[in-house]
This record gives structure tokens, C-alpha cells and sequence, in this order.
């Protein structure tokens, strides 16, 4: 099959390899798209990252159609349209024609969106759903969520408000993207631009001067210390980069915040593989019941190495402009 690799060099490369062969307890899926993510060009750059590779194939989430199944497998036939995240949990990854994949990690796809649509979901989705869930958020807590117009910060929002939360502020770097916010409902004093100067004095403006109960950080770096600063005493800072600085780590420890790290591997190292089904069927069904849409998105080409080198550079330099991107299988 068609594939790109990481070789020896721990350089992509286009190749063509053998067919993954299905274990009993798998799938034989034929991939029709797949999503790219920060973690895709992170891992060949960053130390911490890197750990997680588990194939020489990258790419993490995915939608097709099963072509073939293990003995055991009892929850999918051939030809039913799936998708799912897979990444580190015995598994090739995306950037090829096939992936076999434990039926405990795939899901049933939506009726009423296409493959593209589909892949665009099990990352983001995974991510905010388990975000959501473990804040246990209450109407009158105030949050701050930065990086909004990526992957997971859109489909966040759009989890916050199908659950009626509302009391949050939200940083943006364009008017484009402050346009699809306005579109969702929000409001103009919801949304700050992070390219301005004085971001952290505009944060807290938006909040009327006061600081937030739970800052959501989908950026990092130098966004981390902005964060620590507008959090309150004993704030909630929720981790989902693992780039928070040094200066933001100190601040963040010195005002007492709870930092809760988001990490969708977690499952993985212990094999509760129900969680990543359970979340997607879940999201499933608020997008067929039309509760919740899937992100927005954009084909930038077909399987090839050309295809994963454009992803990997748009994302690196931030010029999504809140598009998930997606590769079709040709």
C-alpha cells in the first residue's frame, strides 16, 4: 500500500509498504481521510513527543470503510463506514491506504456528515469532550480559553454552548476567525485578539477587571504566562499543551492554581480503550441529533508526501485560520 514513512533518517518520505494484516480483535480499515495535528510535526521535534511514536507511519485520527475483519471482531462488518483516533494503541498510523485498528477504539460514523467531516472529529473531539467533562463547569465560573479557532478550541465552544455555558472569554488572531465565533452566537465582548498590545490587561477588560476561575490553554508558551496571570487565587489552569513555560509555571505555583493536564494517550497506556469508543459514539450521536457540528474544514490533497509536508508547515506557522486540514485518500 501507498504510504508516507518516517525512515532511518527520521525523515518523511513517500513509500509503498505491505498491507497491515488484521489481528483477531481488528479492523482492516480503507481510509478515505484523515486529520492532521500539532502533534504530527511535534513529534519530530520535540523530545517529549517523540516518545509517543509508535509506527514509522504518523497520523492519528481517520475515516474509511472496513474491508476486512479479525476472528473475534462482533461490533462491525465489512463495509460499514467508521472512524476513530488511533495514534498509540497497537496501531499503524494514518498517512497511508489501510490501517488495522482494535474494534475497541472505532466507531460507527455519523449518517449525516461526509469522511472528511468524520476525520476532522476524534482528536478535537477527544480532547474537548474529556476537557468538558472533567471541569464539571458551573454557570457562574468564568473561563478564559486561548487558541479558540483550532481544532479543539472550536469544537470546545461549540460543546459549551450546546450545554448552555456561556460565561466565557475566548482569544482569537484574526477578524476571520472573530466572524465564525460572532456566526456561533457569541458576543464582540467575548473575544479578544490576542495581536493587540496589552493582551493581558484586554483579557481581563473583557471580564469585566476581574480574574478567571479556570483558564483553558490551547497554546502555550508565552500564552501560559498571560494565562497565569489573569488566573485568580486558586484558579484552575487545564493543561493541554505541555508547553507551559518556566516564569508561567512559577506564577501558576505561587497563586495556588490546580493544574489538570488533558491527555487522550492516557487511556492508551492502560489499555481502556473504551474511553476513546465511548466519547466517539457519544459525540456521534449529538452530531446525527444535530446538537453539535463538526469543525470546519479544509482538503489540502491526497495521500503523498507533498500533502504532510503542506499540513505540517501550516500548522507549525499557525495559518489554519480554523480550518481542521485534511487529507482525501485519491
Amino acid at each position: 500500500m501507498k504510504a508516507v514513512i518516517l525512515n532511518k533518517d527520521f525523515k518523511l518520505e513517500d513509500a509503498f509498504i505491505e498491507k497491515p494484516q488484521v489481528k483477531k480483535n481488528e479492523v482492516l480499515i480503507q481510509i478515505k481521510a484523515s486529520g492532521f495535528n500539532p502533534i504530527d510535526y511535534q513529534m519530530l521535534e520535540n523530545e517529549l513527543e517523540r516518545k509517543l511514536i509508535s509506527s514509522p507511519i504518523l497520523g492519528r485520527e481517520l475515516s474509511g470503510v472496513v474491508v476486512d475483519r479479525g476472528a473475534d471482531v462482533t461490533q462491525f462488518n465489512i463495509g460499514d463506514e467508521v472512524f476513530c483516533g488511533s495514534g498509540s494503541m497497537g496501531s499503524n498510523g494514518t498517512y497511508a491506504e489501510y490501517i488495522s485498528a482494535p474494534e475497541a477504539i472505532v466507531a460507527l460514523k455519523p449518517k449525516n456528515i461526509s469522511f472528511e467531516q468524520a476525520a476532522s472529529i476524534p482528536s478535537a473531539g477527544l480532547t474537548s469532550l474529556q476537557i468538558f467533562k472533567r471541569l464539571k463547569l458551573q454557570p457562574e465560573q468564568t473561563i478564559l480559553i486561548t487558541g479558540a479557532a483550532g481544532g479543539v478550541g472550536s469544537f470546545l465552544i461549540k460543546i459549551l454552548l450546546a450545554h448552555s455555558i456561556q460565561n466565557f472569554i475566548i482569544t482569537v488572531g484574526s477578524e476571520e476567525n472573530k466572524q465564525m465565533f460572532l456566526n456561533l452566537g457569541l458576543k464582540e465582548h467575548q473575544i479578544v485578539n490576542y495581536r493587540e498590545e496589552n493582551l493581558a490587561e484586554n483579557i481581563l477588560k473583557a471580564n469585566q477587571h476581574q480574574p478567571f476561575d479556570i483558564g483553558i490553554d490551547l497554546v502555550g508558551n508565552y500564552m501560559a504566562e498571560v494565562m497565569a496571570e489573569v488566573l485568580k487565587i486558586n484558579g484552575t489552569y487545564v493543561d493541554v499543551t505541555a508547553l507551559v513555560t518556566k516564569e508561567a509555571h512559577e506564577l501558576l505555583f505561587n497563586k495556588g492554581t490546580l493544574i489538570m493536564t488533558i491527555s487522550n494517550y492516557a487511556y492508551s497506556m492502560v489499555k481502556q480503550y473504551e474511553y476513546y469508543k465511548n466519547s466517539l459514539e457519544e459525540i456521534a450521536g449529538l452530531i446525527e441529533n444535530g446538537t453539535l457540528s463538526p469543525s470546519q474544514h479544509k482538503i489540502i490533497g491526497t495521500l503523498s508526501l507533498d500533502t504532510v509536508l503542506k499540513a505540517h508547515s501550516i500548522l507549525k506557522n499557525n495559518q489554519t485560520q480554523g480550518h481542521k486540514l485534511i487529507m482525501k485518500n485519491s
